[in-house]
């Protein structure tokens, strides 16, 4: 069974408890310092998946690691350590807060701009982007890519919105190079 099957799987059985108990938030919010950790930390990673340390070593390295994390949490994080699945967490993570932002109506968007976006201009994109979308919120994430060299391009979901000016230039450069062959 593939990783990304298998992350799918606890996301949503974490989920259902999370609603059933009314914890998404919680979840949620505990999930993605895990999921912090686990990208910031690739000695974490290596650790726990080094076939010669014991299961109990790796299990009271993560308890002492997330020490006031919910025992739910902890409960999934100690099923996929005993399956032998821990490199499925950080995806596990992503699919629980894509979960969780569709019961809420809320999209995660990463905004690619030259320069730091004010608030003004957040609002004002969060303003567009939940009426295009249906939503009833837009979380935004700026990301500063001077390559773009203007305009934004935004990431939502799967979509991609580029209204950068490199991306125009090279749709110019296609047109031109393609208009003399």
């Amino acid at each position: 069974m593939s990783n990304e099957v298998v992350a799918k799987r606890y996301a949503t059985a974490l989920f259902q408890i999370g609603q059933e108990q009314s914890k998404l938030e919680q979840f949620e919010d505990e999930l993605t310092t895990i999921r912090e950790v686990f990208r910031s930390n690739e000695k974490l990673h290596t650790f726990l998946q080094h076939p010669a340390i014991e299961l109990n070593q790796k299990k009271n390295m993560i308890h002492e690691a997330f020490k006031g994390v919910s025992k739910e949490v902890m409960h999934t994080l100690d099923i996929l350590l005993d399956r032998h699945r821990e490199g499925v967490i950080p995806t596990m993570v992503n699919e629980f807060v894509k979960r969780t932002n569709e019961a809420r109506g809320i999209a995660d968007a990463d905004v690619y701009s030259v320069r730091e976006l004010s608030e003004e201009e957040q609002k004002s994109i969060q303003s567009v982007f939940t009426e295009k979308l249906n939503k009833k919120a837009i979380r935004i994430h700026n990301i500063v890519d001077p390559s773009i060299l203007g305009g934004l391009k935004l990431k939502i979901g799967n979509r991609i919105y580029d209204g950068s000016v490199s991306s125009k230039l090279q749709r110019i450069e296609r047109k031109l190079t393609s208009g003399n062959k």
